[in-house]
């Protein structure tokens, strides 16, 4: 099969360390007040919703931050197990994220090194993914793995298996065509289940 997976927040442990770096950008450098922020976010993008930015605050928080994260994260506990047992096992990783291009350094180099550094199998590599549900078509993914609500809903209405990482910021999300997923244990076995189907 092959299977496309999101990093961020799927693989990766991003909303903790850029969730942080949010806050203190906030409070700190633009001197907003933090209101509630425990909703969900359609999208990757929750800190500038949760934060109420506007472009200028999200592009400057980008800038300084962007990098420091992404350089920052770790995988998941148990990610790349299971994700070297889904290799093994025949099937093929397309790992499809909306990291963008950046201009003051190479998103590409320093996401392959973070692949590389933690040993994450992958088949490919796809950045800048604004519009998954045209990548999953043009590499026939049969599974597809994200946190985003937006996207996870646009695989469902693809035809495409899809399942949502449970995380903090999709957490109320109910979807009876999309399935949760706990844990990267508890993915791999829901995958293995639906392969036997």
């Amino acid at each position: 099969m092959n299977i496309g997976i999101d990093i961020d927040d799927t693989i990766a442990n991003t909303y903790d360390i850029l969730f942080n770096y949010a806050q203190n950008y906030t409070i700190n450098e633009i001197g907003k007040e933090i209101k509630d922020v425990n909703r969900n976010s359609l999208t990757h993008m929750y800190c500038t919703t949760f934060h109420n930015w506007n472009i200028e605050e999200e592009n400057a928080f980008l800038d300084k931050y962007y990098e420091k994260t992404v350089l920052k994260v770790q995988p998941k506990i148990y990610a790349v197990e299971n994700i070297k047992k889904l290799k093994e096992n025949g099937n093929k990783i397309y790992l499809i994220t909306a990291r963008f291009l950046a201009e003051n350094f190479d998103v590409e180099k320093s996401t392959k090194d973070w692949l590389k550094k933690y040993d994450i199998p992958y088949d490919d590599l796809i950045l800048n993914s604004r519009n998954k549900v045209n990548v999953a078509k043009e590499n026939h993914i049969d599974i597809f793995i994200d946190d985003s609500i937006k996207n996870c809903t646009e695989m469902t209405h693809a035809g495409i298996k899809t399942y949502i990482m449970d995380t903090i910021v999709n957490r109320d999300f109910e979807n009876p065509n999309i399935e949760r997923v706990y844990s990267w244990p508890h993915l791999y076995q829901k995958i293995e289940n639906y392969k036997e189907q």
